[in-house]
């Protein structure tokens, strides 16, 4: 008999992903159209654009997911959605997509939070993380260490106090004029940099938490006093994060007494993150950023709501516990 397969559909910000997962944990396919090179010249993702595109892009995605795994419609047995958080016009696009998907097939629906999908992604595929674990999530709009002793939820145990990693880095690639998005530019102009050059401050605040506002006032402050070089700045700035995300991480371990480790969220495809990090289960690249293998992948541990139970669901840009 066949595995049982999970469709995924991830429409939180402005990728539109769609997955083919086994019940096992089997990546069968994993597309994701990005909407990047339209949102560049804006220098951030604008949410009325990316909703729109999402409307124009979903079915053909889907499509491209479900013939990647050589499966039809026939062959799915449940639909896991993005519920939240993310931008609200483009989480009810995959929403809404989802339940009218599975209400026409009669197929069960199980709403994931987005964050739960970069807790267990490390779950998918041979080289599997077992729980318990500590998982890094590092992306744009969030930066958090979870304990998870089962896979089906996990606990916060720190935080950032207010700019997530990737929002530091997308703002020191802009104040270092590299462009959006600032991860991967910042991650290039290091390549030739000292990252010994500067030295930016590195904040820890609580026990577990981060707070990274001061190190991009530090680099303001830097290149408004016409220091240099860029490649230099972008080398030492992206040191500072991969500092502090890996030293919190650390700590964590220690005090939690886990040594089984994992690293999610878009920031986790940083070249220095994944060496400074190497002994944890790093997913690849295609599961850090955002993508719907990740959510198909979550939905295995969580419970599949029945027609008609899911026709009431909502979308909501907060997290959902």
């Amino acid at each position: 008999m066949n595995p049982s397969l999970i469709l995924g559909i991830e429409t939180s910000c402005d990728d539109t992903c769609a997955a083919l997962v086994t019940e096992q944990g089997e990546v069968r396919s994993n597309v994701v159209a990005s909407q990047g090179l339209i949102h560049e010249k804006y220098g951030g993702v604008v949410p009325e654009i990316a909703s729109r595109r999402h409307l124009e892009l979903l079915d053909a995605v889907m499509a491209d997911a479900l013939e990647g795994a050589g499966a039809t419609l026939e062959d799915v047995d449940r639909i896991a959605v993005t519920r939240g958080p993310g931008l609200i016009g483009a989480l009810l696009v995959g929403v809404a997509e989802a339940k009218a998907l599975a209400a026409a097939r009669g197929l069960p629906l199980t709403p994931v939070d987005h964050l739960h999908g970069h807790v267990v992604a490390g779950t998918l595929g041979p080289d599997a993380v077992e729980a318990p674990y500590l998982c890094l999530v590092a992306s744009g709009g969030h930066t958090f260490i979870a304990r998870v002793e089962e896979p089906s939820s996990y606990t916060v145990l720190g935080s950032t106090l207010d700019d997530a990693a990737g929002e530091a880095f997308d703002k020191g690639a802009r104040i270092l004029g590299l462009g959006y998005p600032g991860g991967p530019a910042i991650q290039k102009a290091a390549e030739n940099g000292d990252p010994e050059a500067f030295d930016f401050p590195r904040s820890y605040p609580g026990e577990l938490d981060f707070s990274f506002s001061g190190l991009k006032t530090s680099l303001l402050y830097k290149v408004r006093d016409g220091a240099g070089p860029v490649e230099d700045l972008a080398a030492s700035y992206q040191r500072a994060i991969v500092d502090a995300l890996a030293t919190r991480l650390g700590q964590a371990a220690r005090r939690e007494g886990i040594d089984r480790l994992a690293i999610g969220g878009g920031v986790a495809a940083n070249a220095e993150l994944r060496e400074r990090l190497e002994g944890a289960a790093i997913p690849p690249f295609e599961l850090c950023t955002d993508n719907a293998a990740m959510i198909a992948g979550a939905a295995r541990f969580l419970p599949a709501v029945e027609y008609p139970g899911y026709l009431d669901l909502d979308a909501s840009a907060r997290i959902h516990a």
